[in-house]
């Protein structure tokens, strides 16, 4: 058993130091997916502009980074969310370690650091104690250690996500738009009420989180905001948006698997526009839309539990489930 104070010996934890950090945190980033077969696709410029826009996170004093001989060799930090529809706070965290350094307590000391982090953050806050508060993290498949760790700290898994992938992209289903409906291309105008659309749509979905303002001038910058693939429905008669794919294409991600896969994600509908057919009439315009720009297959990701039936519309729609993640808790007391 190693004691805190072997670790101790072992590496050193420090502060987040600012963008200098960022290269040694991507070398970190991908040493530590490559040892859990997580397909990597990080990349400096999009790890400088995700910490540049992150909600509810202080990296200065939310992150640990550990070194050992001046090496950086792991880090981790934590942020926190509340439900929109529910007196649940949650306390995130992740962490990153290269491999040579697991299995002697640093990931435990880690988790630990993360977790005294997470609830000073939560005190600092005013978040109310007697709410439900839980400590969550999301755990790939693969991430086979990691799962250990979680449990043995205390940690259950409570929900269940799947990567679905169509193979390929032949034998498109002819899907026509609801009476109605129509699809127009993405203009600069119609950004906000596509986001508040797409939160609205959401907002019904396990644990949804509420959206600040920042998280909006955040959507308009990340990687994946490719409105030239979008494909959003207009009710013709109200000029409301009912429902969208915003699908877009990861070339960076493409070019390191040496495939053509593009993605059919945001999938939602409004509540009004449900039962119609709509979200398999978008579906199926994002498919012949990546299949136009050169891909030859999708995917997309999954609530294995939504309530809206959206994995029944995806296997319809030739979609199949390639690999089940979930999201673990253990309640903060």
């Amino acid at each position: 058993m190693i004691t805190p104070t072997q670790i101790q010996a072992q590496v050193n934890f420090r502060p987040f130091q600012g963008p200098s950090d960022y290269p040694k945190m991507l070398a970190v980033l991908h040493g530590s997916k490559a040892a859990d077969a997580i397909e990597d696709a990080d990349t400096l410029e999009g790890l400088t502009e995700r910490y540049a826009r992150m909600s509810n996170c202080s990296p200065a004093t939310d992150m640990v980074m550990v070194e050992s001989d001046g090496q950086l060799v792991g880090y981790g930090r934590t942020f926190w969310s509340k439900e929109a529809n529910a007196d649940t706070w949650l306390y995130d965290h992740m962490a990153y370690l290269l491999p040579d350094w697991r299995r002697r307590g640093v990931g435990g000391a880690m988790l630990r650091w993360l977790e005294q982090r997470a609830s000073a953050v939560s005190l600092e806050q005013g978040h109310p104690r007697q709410a439900t508060r839980w400590f969550q993290v999301f755990c790939r498949e693969t991430e086979t250690g990691k799962a250990v760790l979680l449990e043995r700290a205390g940690y259950s898994p409570v929900r269940y996500f799947y990567l679905m992938v169509r193979p390929d992209l032949g034998d498109i289903p002819a899907c026509p738009l609801p009476p109605g409906l129509e699809v127009r291309p993405v203009h600069t105008s119609h950004l906000r009420a596509i986001w508040e659309a797409n939160v609205e749509a959401f907002r019904d979905h396990w644990s949804e989180p509420e959206h600040p303002e920042t998280e909006y001038q955040g959507w308009l910058r990340n990687g994946e905001f490719q409105p030239e693939i979008w494909k959003v429905a207009w009710d013709a008669g109200s000029n409301e948006v009912a429902g969208m794919v915003l699908g877009f294409i990861d070339h960076e991600q493409n070019k390191r698997q040496r495939r053509r896969r593009g993605w059919t994600e945001n999938i939602c509908v409004r509540r009004p526009w449900r039962k119609r057919g709509l979200a398999r009439a978008l579906i199926a315009e994002n498919l012949r839309e990546l299949k136009a720009r050169g891909m030859t297959e999708a995917a997309l990701g999954v609530d294995s539990e939504s309530l809206t039936g959206a994995l029944r519309v995806y296997e319809s729609m030739g979609f199949r489930a390639v690999r089940r993640d979930a999201v673990w808790r253990k309640p903060m007391l």
